[in-house]
């Protein structure tokens, strides 16, 4: 082969790796590894931010690894440094990805963030930012990896590395990226509750009834629905004892077969026999008319534990093809440590079948209506609620209620965006900066036996 052959055949191989670097996006951040040296301790083209108090400053320094901070005078001590990027486009996506090393740090998702910022003109569009979702830690290695997208007006962004509370342990940056990226696509979810309360009914027709509103909620092109609770003893002569069954059992299949039949989710409530126990346990059906997952209540009211029912002891969360779910029943909705304690653990919809009640408000006294809508905004839940005495509701993030029905049989329904982000002033996402915040080693009260506290 000739020579001007063989330089023609190393071209043709080397192009797909020059188009690949020619097609790839560009770190819009310099200084990304944290190589290049900059004045004093710290890499080139990173600014260092410290607290108002000196005392409580992370000491910063660059390293052959990259930019480590590290526990100051005090265990609660913070700091950050931060980069400008200009040239940003309103309603353009950009990934932001980072990684770090942790030694001895506790609580990385409380101690260890990447904050956004977008800014015009040099000034930040909100006082909160943005948090980058993260970390995922393996082994000593966290990482964070999202995509934002840019508003409108933004043309420039600020991007963050903050280390707060490390108490003994230290953080070594490695590398940080933020290239533009396509848009991801919304993941538009449509949930419902039904309004039904059957009545003079039997447990039999009461399944016909249900079922009846799980084809309407398929006409409906839903992706959920939820059911009631109890829904084979509400309106009938029956209890607990009477109408309990195994699960998965008779009735489980039922309400699968009319999942399976409308390519949808089903939530319900009933008793569940296991052994010599009785339960009132919600069950989760998927689209293939599948037991996905059940929960048992727990927290049971005068009216359940007097006939002997026994409460639940686990908050499980499930996986569906449209994100993490739970389910809460009736009296469970007292408690804010229920829906907490299934936020915390990933859930992004709860469902919740509810006897009663959600009435409006009613001589200044906030009721349930007011109540559950504390609960979503509480915890950044979108919450789905079947409920006989009151309203059916579907109630976003924030509080807000999207659907609601009452009186006639029915479905309240919407569409919601599960990867929707909106920001509550001042502070921010609050699915991103609650949890960081919560301080459970001052908690102890809450997980403590029930005391008699005295006259108050």
């Amino acid at each position: 082969m000739s020579h001007w052959a063989i330089l023609f055949v190393a071209a043709l191989l080397c192009l797909p790796v020059i188009l690949l670097a020619a097609e790839a996006p560009a770190n819009l951040l310099k200084n990304a590894d944290f190589c290049v040296k900059g004045t004093g301790d710290l890499p080139a083209d990173w600014i260092a931010w410290r607290p108002l108090l000196d005392q409580a400053a992370c000491p910063m320094r660059q390293t052959e690894g990259g930019l480590r901070m590290e526990t100051g005078q005090e265990p609660f001590s913070v700091g950050a440094v931060e980069q400008s990027a200009p040239g940003i486009r309103g309603g353009q996506a950009y990934r932001l990805r980072a990684e770090a090393q942790l030694s001895a740090i506790a609580s990385p998702f409380r101690s260890v963030m990447v904050r956004l910022n977008w800014t015009c003109a040099g000034q930040p569009l909100t006082p909160h930012g943005w948090m980058v979702r993260g970390p995922v830690v393996t082994g000593t290695t966290a990482v964070f990896d999202d995509v934002l997208i840019a508003p409108s007006g933004a043309d420039g962004a600020s991007v963050r590395l903050e280390v707060k509370w490390p108490q003994g342990g230290s953080v070594l940056w490695r590398s940080v990226s933020m290239v533009p990226c396509e848009t991801p696509t919304p993941r538009k979810t449509r949930l419902g509750a039904v309004y039904l309360k059957p009545q003079h009914s039997t447990p039999e027709k009461n399944l016909d009834l249900w079922c009846e509103q799980i084809d309407a909620a398929g006409q409906l092109k839903l992706d959920a629905v939820c059911l009631g609770e109890a829904i084979g003893e509400v309106g009938t002569s029956k209890n607990p004892r009477d109408l309990a069954e195994a699960v998965p059992g008779p009735t489980t299949e039922r309400l699968g077969a009319a999942a399976k039949k409308n390519n949808l989710y089903v939530v319900a409530t009933l008793s569940e026999r296991d052994g010599t126990h009785i339960y009132n346990t919600g069950v989760l059906l998927d689209r293939e008319g599948r037991l996905a997952g059940k929960y048992r209540k727990t927290h049971l009211p005068r009216e359940e534990w007097l006939k002997g029912v026994t409460p639940g002891t686990e908050y499980p969360v499930f996986q569906t093809d449209f994100g993490p779910v739970a389910i809460q029943i009736c009296y469970d909705w007292f408690f804010p440590a229920v829906a907490e304690t299934f936020a915390l653990k990933g859930a992004r919809v709860l469902f919740a079948p509810t006897w009663g009640t959600t009435f409006r408000d009613e001589d200044g006294r906030a009721e349930g209506e007011t109540v559950f809508r504390v609960r979503s905004r509480d915890n950044g839940l979108v919450l789905v609620a079947c409920v006989y005495d009151g309203s059916s509701l579907v109630i976003d993030p924030l509080g807000r209620i999207l659907a609601t029905r009452t009186q006639e049989p029915g479905i309240a329904w919407a569409e919601v965006d599960l990867d929707r982000r909106e920001p509550l002033f001042w502070v921010g996402s609050w699915p991103e900066v609650g949890p960081r915040d919560r301080m459970p080693e001052t908690y102890g009260p809450l997980t403590a036996a029930p005391e008699f506290p005295g006259k108050r």
